[in-house]
């Protein structure tokens, strides 16, 4: 199995994450050198939705941090931080995650993510990370410019100096891997029906549909909650047919990702709240 995105990409991009996992998302595209851009023309595609707005009163927490406990199969595997703050029209969201025990002997994870995104409409600005997997060190930036409608993706490897220049273009205002899961809050949710969100990747676009499944009560560490179970699912793309992801959100006005699991064909892993602080 190639381990080219970290485990912590099933919470950054939940959706897309276990293939990435399984078959290196990162390493469809060859490096192009710094000194000699490439611009990527999209093929032609299904329409893209546009990101549907916060429903009306929703806002964003203007200072939260939410902690994740991560195990793989019965394991304990790893710890995430997640730290929300407002600034103005724009949201900052960034990312800590850590493998720790045994899992961190076999092998070794430290990923930080950082997201900003428009508060009224959920456009992502930028994406930033930093990884440490293994022997593996990269550091990326992917801006989004809507006047000029396409992404730029910067990367650059740690370990060898080889850099990454990628420009890929975009139909409109699209939420980012990181930032999507969370995004989802903002809307509406009821048992049987379903939104789409169109969730940016370095080097496409993919429509995810996010359906509530059933309603239920759920346990961990940072409380008990009754929630919505829902499922992302994607007609195209590497989610597709890699096995089964589920969201737990709160059933109240906050929507707070309570749980994540993803179940695939090498184990699964399941995200479970630990605590929530509003600083």
């Amino acid at each position: 199995m190639k381990r080219h995105t970290s485990f912590f990409l099933l919470l950054a991009g939940i959706w897309i994450a276990p293939a990435a996992l399984a078959s290196g998302l990162q390493s469809q595209a060859a490096p192009t050198p710094a000194s000699q851009p490439s611009t990527a023309q999209n093929p032609s595609q299904p329409a893209i939705p546009p990101l549907p707005a916060p429903r009306p009163g929703f806002s964003f927490a203007a200072k939260q941090t939410l902690t994740y406990s991560v195990d793989w199969r019965v394991f304990p595997a790893g710890t995430a931080v997640l730290h929300f703050e407002s600034d103005g029209t724009k949201e900052h969201l960034t990312a800590n995650a850590d493998t720790i025990g045994a899992i961190n002997l076999l092998f070794h994870v430290s990923d930080k993510f950082q997201s900003t995104f428009d508060r009224e409409k959920g456009c992502t600005a930028e994406f930033d990370k930093q990884t440490v997997e293994g022997r593996r060190q990269i550091s990326s930036t992917l801006k989004l410019d809507y006047a000029q409608g396409k992404s730029i993706l910067d990367e650059k490897n740690l370990i060898n100096g080889q850099t990454k220049h990628l420009e890929v273009g975009i139909p409109g205002c699209l939420t980012d891997l990181l930032t999507g899961v969370f995004y989802a809050s903002s809307q509406p949710m009821e048992v049987g029906k379903s939104f789409d969100m169109p969730v940016v990747d370095a080097l496409k676009t993919v429509v995810v549909t996010m359906k509530a499944e059933a309603k239920e009560e759920l346990k961990t560490p940072a409380g008990n909650f009754k929630t919505i179970k829902v499922e992302p699912t994607a007609a195209a793309g590497v989610v597709k047919n890699r096995g089964q992801i589920w969201i737990w959100y709160s059933d109240d006005e906050r929507h707070l990702p309570v749980q994540m699991r993803a179940r695939l064909f090498w184990g699964t892993i399941t995200f479970r709240l630990a605590s929530i602080e509003n600083k």
